[in-house]
């Protein structure tokens, strides 16, 4: 039983994992480079190396995902927040997003796996597994290979403050929308509770 002086509020259902990462997913349908943006997104796995990205099963990219069976996850920086947000609200079907957002596309590894120089983190995949839940498919992509921007690096490794990636949230007292990430508070393993006997 919840006490009455308990400070909670029920939200019902809701889906308040917050902030999450925000990426731009590349395929190529119809010999056409597209790209989607997408929040719902993770590491699933060290061994083999794979991450996931949750499509709403309706998305015109989801169509390149499943024929080619490859896809990209590109990590864009704060000041790509116009085309990021613009690739989420229109769809490939209907617009060149590569034109509209004067995207200069490379590939590495895969040929159905289009990476875009402006984002500072691109990784290419290959599809491992797909899981139909409700109305998104969650994509698990075996990682093939990574690249990193050399201007992002200080003292030879990947700097995040150079980086400078996205999130996403829904809970918040402002819009719903994008966020510039925050300050180092401590690093991993740093902090040990005292013992007491």
């Amino acid at each position: 039983m919840i006490p009455k002086d308990f400070q909670k509020l029920k939200m019902g259902v809701q889906p308040f994992l917050n902030p999450k990462p925000v990426v731009l997913v590349g395929t190529v349908i119809d010999d056409k480079p597209n790209f989607l943006t997408v929040s719902w997104t993770g590491i699933t796995s060290s061994n083999p190396p794979t991450m996931s990205v949750s499509i709403r099963n309706i998305r015109y990219s989801l169509k390149g995902i499943q024929e080619n069976k490859t896809f990209s996850v590109n990590i864009p920086s704060v000041k790509m927040v116009k085309e990021t947000d613009y690739c989420g609200s229109v769809s490939g079907s209907k617009y060149d997003k590569v034109k509209e957002c004067e995207f200069k596309i490379f590939y590495g590894n895969l040929d159905n796996a289009p990476l875009i120089e402006q984002c500072p983190i691109n990784i290419e995949c290959k599809v491992f597994q797909t899981i139909v839940i409700g109305d998104h498919s969650i994509i698990i992509g075996e990682i093939i290979e990574s690249y990193i921007n050399e201007n992002c690096f200080t003292k030879d490794l990947p700097d995040i403050k150079k980086i400078d990636p996205m999130c996403f949230c829904t809970l918040t007292t402002k819009a719903m929308g994008y966020y510039k990430l925050g300050d180092f508070i401590a690093g991993t393993n740093s902090i040990k509770k005292s013992k007491t006997d």
